[in-house]
């Protein structure tokens, strides 16, 4: 996200918060919230924008515009201020706790007189917070639980640990179950593991109980449980209502108010049991999502892209656009070996391509300039381009000669043009230096990007999920440049790095900049990871033609023709 458009949609969200702590108009509320989602997905810095085109955005009116223009300019705005003079300093942090939203905060700011972290917890402690009218017991020891969860630091699950527990937990319930929540959309980091399920509540119950570390609330609506440390809710639905109950438990949030929003308009209320109609009362339940949305007058909108950035509108207009699917993916496109950090032998990799049916594999071991041993200088790249030449004379999968050459701090690469331009393909990645200032970092990719034989920017932003930030880099330079030379941009699967992120994949493939999916599997079990590159491809809106790995191997060469 361009640095400007952050921090703007970083206030406008704050806004927002903070106006439902006061009890506020919550129309204003909502507003506050779309604007910030709507600069937040934006593909230009609003900083370059006049009033007009502000205006023209979808829900920004001229008072927000105004708003937006001044928060550009200055970093803050008069009704940031305003509001944050009249909060309590420790208060908005509470809305960092899971479970608790603004409303929850209003409720503990006027009721018990809590204005931070220490007095929730002193609260909770000494059970004032079950006296509250409509909490209880629970909600008392979710909010301390998750107060010990802000003193330790972040409780958002990999994708590869939210998996394995879901897995755990449909292999428990007894009878038909489907993941919902985040963990469906694809998201990069889970919160907690959303499961609907039409197995019987008592059996369900007594098995979960088995793989679980505690029951926290069992009853015939829903059951939660904490499993290895992360909470997971299982919510029991009837065949005709699961449409509409996977639809709901499945959002996002602002997905939800929007087929909220759209339900009312021919008089009728959604939720997770069916339509109710306002006049009559009587409630229209669906076997299926898709009978949900034929209802609604909209075409299905894919898990992926339900996070209300325009499919809700394209839906009705019956204009979803079709997505790319793990099945038309023809190879993948960042695959390590032994010769330089990985462990898989270059037959052992064509073996895995053709066992999962792949045309191709690239084999883009890194340059010898990282320090990591074994890293390929120019002659152990030619002798292994002519070992990769002998393995696919007996292969059925193709194993393309290629390099994962490191970006230097100059910008220059630490491989010769020769040796490159032996290769099928070269991916150019940054491996150091990540402390540069955003120009100098940007400057330094764009200059690889106009290299002749760089074809894909490798893990674009260089981010570790929960390890390292992204570097400080203007992506919307970065994607205008890649588009200008025709080079690539990686959807690197791996659940560590998820990059690039959903707002740029979506940004690029608006500019026509293709994208190629890759592991960047060191191991052979993780080139099951390609999934998750699909999913972030559909999470940017990239059918199969915005892909370089649905394309035919004489197609994908013809790049370097």
């Amino acid at each position: 996200m361009d640095a400007t458009n952050r921090l703007v949609a970083g206030v406008l969200a704050e806004i927002s918060d903070l106006l439902e702590i006061h009890g506020e108009n919550p129309f204003k509320v909502r507003a506050y919230a779309r604007a910030a989602e709507v600069v937040g997905h934006l593909g230009r810095s609003v900083a370059g924008m006049n009033e007009d085109e502000l205006e023209a955005l979808p829900g920004i009116g001229k008072a927000i515009a105004e708003k937006v223009r001044e928060i550009a300019e200055t970093g803050t705005c008069r009704e940031q201020a305003r509001l944050r003079e009249a909060t309590p300093q420790g208060l908005p942090a509470l809305l960092n706790l899971q479970g608790v939203g603004p409303k929850t905060v209003r409720r503990l700011w006027k009721e018990l007189g809590v204005v931070g972290l220490d007095d929730l917890e002193a609260a909770a402690r000494a059970h004032r917070i079950r006296a509250l009218r409509g909490f209880r017991e629970k909600k008392e020891h979710e909010i301390l639980r998750a107060v010990g969860v802000a003193r330790r630091g972040t409780d958002r699950m990999s994708l590869t640990e939210a998996e394995h527990l879901a897995d755990v937990m449909l292999a428990a319930i007894p009878g038909e179950a489907w993941v919902a929540g985040s963990l469906r959309r694809g998201r990069s980091t889970i919160g907690d593991i959303d499961i609907v399920t039409l197995a019987p509540v008592r059996e369900t119950a007594h098995s979960l109980a088995r793989v679980a570390d505690e029951v926290i609330d069992a009853g015939e609506k829903k059951i939660s449980i904490r499993i290895s440390g992360r909470r997971a809710d299982v919510r029991f639905a009837a065949p005709k209502d699961l449409g509409a109950m996977l639809l709901y438990l499945t959002g996002s949030k602002a997905f939800n108010i929007r087929l909220r929003e759209v339900a009312r308009i021919p008089g009728m209320r959604l939720n997770e049991y069916g339509l109710t109609d306002h006049k009559t009362g009587e409630l229209r339940q669906f076997r299926t999502e898709d009978e949900v949305f034929a209802a609604l007058g909209m075409s299905p909108v894919p898990p992926e892209l339900r996070e209300d950035r325009g499919e809700v509108d394209l839906a009705l207009e019956g204009n979803i656009p079709p997505l790319v699917d793990v099945q038309e993916i023809r190879g993948d496109l960042h695959v390590h070996s032994e010769w330089s950090d990985g462990t898989m032998s270059l037959e052992e990799i064509a073996a895995a391509g053709e066992e999962r049916g792949y045309e191709y594999m690239l084999v883009s071991d890194h340059s010898a300039s990282l320090g990591i041993a074994h890293g390929l200088d120019a002659p152990r790249l030619a002798r292994q381009q002519v070992a990769i030449e002998q393995v696919n004379r007996t292969s059925g999968c193709t194993l393309l000669a290629g390099v994962e050459v490191d970006i230097l701090a100059d910008g220059k690469l630490s491989l010769p043009d020769e040796s490159l331009q032996n290769c099928d393909l070269v991916i150019a990645s940054v491996h150091s230096a990540f402390g540069q200032d955003e120009d100098v970092m940007t400057r330094r990719v764009i200059t690889a990007i106009e290299k002749r034989d760089v074809d894909i920017i490798g893990h674009p932003t260089g981010r570790l999920i929960g390890r390292r930030p992204p570097v400080a880099i203007d992506m919307e330079r970065v994607i205008r440049a890649a588009a200008e030379n025709e080079t690539a941009l990686e959807i690197n699967a791996s659940p560590g790095r998820l990059d690039l992120d959903d707002i740029y994949i979506k940004q690029a493939q608006e500019r026509g900049v293709r994208l190629a999916i890759g592991t960047d599997a060191h191991a052979a079990p993780e080139l099951a990871y390609l999934r998750h590159g699909v999913a972030l491809a559909r999470r940017g809106w990239c059918g199969p033609g915005d892909i370089l790995n649905t394309r035919s191997l004489a197609d994908l060469l013809e790049r370097r023709g």
